[in-house]
């Protein structure tokens, strides 16, 4: 059986990443989501706080709010010295941990614009996850134990940083059709329901056996 990928992006609130959980664990694989980051760091011998930091967050400036004006070198691939603590070789950092992960183990990827890193390549399948705004917030104030207008802050605050971090890196909007297989509205059958069609698809789509089929 040939590796495949599986990104997910998704929406504060529509459960992209349990969606994400559920699927890996149908289809007997890893999923990938804030545990790139401990990889990274791991692999470039960064401390992990830089990269959490960084998640998903977009920034041109150094993450000065760590270590104050600590620098180190960091070489390009122009060759040329760039500083080790700019968001974008941490963001560097960490596509190549997920293109090394994906070359040796089929795998679930949650945001880190996965979407973008990953394009081009053969058996992928690329998600995102959505839900309507009251959807999320009610699912906000219930899981994350906030009240309302906290929940509506949240949603709105990390859109807004998902998007700018996505727009820089991948170049395109994070809701672009154009760049996505699937598209799903997480409240329409619920997080496990949607779970469920996506590993279906997944299955079809690279041709994976159906664990709960039975021979005749």
């Amino acid at each position: 059986m040939e590796q495949f990928v599986i990104n997910i992006g998704r929406q504060l609130g529509s459960g992209g990443r349990t969606v994400g959980e559920i699927i890996a664990r149908r289809l007997g694989v890893k999923l990938y989501d804030k545990e790139l980051i401990n990889l990274a760091a791991r692999e470039s011998g960064i401390c992990s706080e830089f990269f959490e930091k960084a998640d998903e967050k977009e920034s041109r400036g150094v993450i000065s709010t760590v270590v104050g004006s600590l620098r180190a070198p960091f070489v390009g691939d122009d060759g040329g010295v760039t500083n080790v603590l700019s968001n974008d070789a941490l963001f560097k950092i960490q596509s190549d941990v997920i293109r090394a992960v994906a070359a040796r183990e089929s795998a679930v990827f949650v945001g880190r614009c996965a979407d973008y890193v990953m394009q081009g390549r053969e058996n992928l399948l690329r998600v995102f996850i959505y839900a309507p705004k009251e959807a999320r917030i009610r699912n906000c104030v219930e899981q994350l134990h906030m009240d309302r207008e906290q929940a509506y802050k949240m949603c709105a605050d990390v859109d807004r940083a998902r998007a700018r971090y996505h727009e820089r890196y991948a170049g395109y909007p994070v809701m672009d059709p154009e760049h996505f297989d699937v598209m799903m509205n997480s409240d329409l059958l619920g997080v496990s329901g949607t779970a469920a069609a996506l590993a279906d698809l997944a299955r079809r789509k690279f041709h994976l056996p159906d664990p709960s089929a039975k021979e005749l």
